[in-house]
């Protein structure tokens, strides 16, 4: 059977897997999907659940079917999120019965929003982690009798915002699930869930989507113009979240603040340059300061490539920076520095000090030129 992944960019060995999952007789109960955030592993997920439904149903049912579980309906899908605490709330409380009506108002409309828009994030304010709570109403879910109903799904986004607890409690569901139910775990961290969490999904990895395909998303499905869609695009690691974050952050503003960075780096003023952090270390931007590093190591790609006479920078409207720098230093490698800077982007979720991480961007780039 064919399936329709129309509107899912890029991750054809993943589809091509979900292909065999859905055409095979043996369907796994559980399956993690890993990689990065705002590639579409949850939207991806709704598909899934509906070609499994699919295969079952006549034409005149399977539409309305799928209508439902678009829209994360019970009891085809159980739809598990992070959300705020409430007050006076307890883990025996329901997951939003001491949420006030204005809180709850919120979720709706962005369950809503993301209804309409597949690779939109959930943006519910005060959701840092996924309560024991929301967890233990799986055994709820899972109590039903449903037998018109083939597969059922439970859909945990951003797993890795479980707690211990809430880990444990997930591990007894996941131990004997009931036919016809499977889990599916999104998260771009999946190193952060237990080792026998892991242990008992099929772990399927999402890649970052292209250039290309980025481009296409933040055109239809968030209203971008072209040219600062193919703008973004590059500078966004392959996820549709960072694109929104740049756009939202002045994206014409950080890249003049990369810029500024090395400039004041190269030069030794250090202090100027960690004055360019200051405002994301006064607010903890670990994202943004993530971002930041990933565009000072595009600045850095663009230099090899124009040394070799690849002229499609990414930086082209400071193509001049480039050309004085590969003019003043035209033989210093450049490799060992984006080395550490990704190493140092790949620890920033690990809870090391913002300033320290800052610290040491301003100091390797600094010694690029003059090794110590």
């Amino acid at each position: 059977m064919s399936t329709n992944w129309n509107g899912i960019y890029g991750q054809s060995i993943v589809k091509e897997i979900l292909n065999n999952i859905i055409n095979s007789s043996k369907i796994p109960h559980a399956i993690l999907f890993s990689g990065i955030e705002g590639t579409g592993k949850d939207f991806t997920a709704v598909r899934f659940a509906q070609a499994l439904n699919l295969k079952f149903l006549n034409f005149d049912k399977s539409q309305h079917v799928n209508n439902l579980i678009s829209n994360f309906s019970e009891p085809y899908i159980k739809y598990i999120f992070p959300l705020p605490r409430g007050k006076n709330e307890s883990d025996t409380t329901g997951p939003m019965e001491k949420l006030s009506l204005d809180e709850i108002q919120v979720i709706k409309e962005e369950l809503s929003k993301k209804i309409q828009n597949p690779y939109r994030k959930l943006k519910i304010p005060r959701a840092s982690n996924i309560k024991i709570s929301s967890i233990r109403d799986i055994k709820k879910f899972l109590s039903y009798d449903y037998s018109d109903v083939v597969y059922r799904i439970v859909l945990i986004s951003d797993a890795h915002l479980m707690n211990e607890e809430a880990q444990n409690a997930l591990l007894k569901s996941l131990e004997e699930p009931p036919e016809g139910v499977i889990f599916i775990l999104t998260t771009p961290f999946p190193n952060i869930l237990r080792e026998t969490i892991r242990s008992r999904c099929w772990i399927i990895n999402f890649q970052p989507l292209s250039n290309e395909d980025l481009t296409k998303i933040l055109i239809s499905h968030f209203n971008f113009e072209k040219s600062l869609a193919v703008k973004i695009a590059p500078f966004s690691g392959g996820s549709v979240n960072n694109a929104l974050m740049l756009l939202e952050n002045e994206f014409e503003d950080l890249l003049e603040k990369t810029i500024l960075i090395l400039r004041y780096s190269f030069g030794k003023k250090f202090h100027s340059a960690l004055n360019e952090f200051a405002e994301l270390l006064a607010d903890n931007n670990s994202e943004l300061i993530k971002l930041l590093i990933n565009m000072i190591i595009i600045w850095l790609n663009d230099v090899q490539k124009y040394r070799y006479g690849n002229e499609n920078i990414y930086f082209r409207d400071y193509v001049e920076t480039i050309q004085k720098f590969n003019k003043r230093f035209p033989d210093v490698s450049i490799n060992r520095l984006v080395s550490k800077l990704e190493n140092l982007a790949s620890v920033i979720r690990n809870n090391i000090n913002l300033n320290l991480i800052v610290l040491n961007i301003v100091y390797e780039i600094s010694i690029l030129t003059f090794p110590v």
